[in-house]
């Protein structure tokens, strides 16, 4: 169970103490990594608690407005992570070349590019939660983060590192072929059992999405590190609550 403890406060602001460590102290990245298979099961409490809230607020108010405090809520309870991870890789893209790229991802300041793609993601979470209709709304909260948190394993096997001592090759050091499969199936299952065929299509979407950006970071800074692994579970959920609206239109 100390992977579990481990990756609920890693990927929550949930005040859970872990036992014989100082108050605060987050694991290490290569004990992390041993506790990814976890990850999918967090994003389906977090998704459990976001259905929750959304079926509060639909009572309340217009869809907009329930898709606003869902996203914030959502952004809230994780304390923001995974955005920083992407913003970092969208300020990284504008580099000259992979050590360029790098450097900028390690500075701590946001550019323009990372302000404009933090706009549009979350923009886009906000649009496609208010666009779906309101009884398929807490499958696609259930989904998108239980999809999300199953990226980081499958990345962290499928692409090498960018740096041998950074975060990402820690992680991916931590985490088995065995348990990067398992935490992918549980997050297919998990779709399938929440909306059937197509839940596990709009999965597919956002894995696919993760992978093709996992492909181009690759590409572009020599490897995958821990930002890169944040901004592939951002991709993915947006993707997978985009694919739920366009269901809603009636689109494939």
């Amino acid at each position: 169970m100390t992977g579990l403890v481990q990756a609920v406060r890693y990927l929550t602001i949930v005040p859970i103490r872990r036992p014989f460590a100082p108050d605060g102290a987050l694991p290490a990245p290569m004990d992390l990594g041993r506790s990814a298979v976890w990850f999918p099961i967090i994003g389906l409490g977090l998704g459990l608690c976001l259905a929750a809230i959304q079926s509060i607020a639909a009572r309340l108010f217009p869809p907009l407005l329930v898709g606003l405090i869902t996203v914030a809520t959502w952004k809230v309870l994780t304390g923001g992570l995974h955005l920083d991870g992407l913003a970092d890789c969208l300020d990284g893209l504008a580099g000259r070349d992979a050590e360029h790229r790098l450097a900028i991802m390690r500075d701590s300041r946001i550019g323009v590019f990372a302000a404009l793609g933090l706009i549009v993601v979350l923009l886009a979470d906000v649009a496609a939660l208010a666009e779906t209709e309101e009884g398929r709304r807490w499958q696609a909260v259930i989904i998108a983060p239980t999809i999300g948190r199953a990226m980081p394993a499958m990345l962290a096997r499928l692409f090498p590192p960018a740096r041998p001592d950074g975060h990402g090759a820690l992680f991916a050091k931590g985490v088995s072929r065995g348990g990067a499969a398992l935490a992918v199936v549980l997050a297919a299952l998990v779709a399938v059992i929440a909306r059937g065929w197509a839940g596990l299509l709009a999965a597919l979407a956002g894995a696919l999405a993760a992978l093709l950006a996992g492909a181009l970071l690759t590409r572009r800074l020599g490897g995958i590190t821990g930002d890169v692994l944040g901004a592939a579970v951002e991709i993915a959920e947006t993707v997978v609550l985009l694919a739920h609206a366009a269901w809603a239109q009636g689109r494939p």
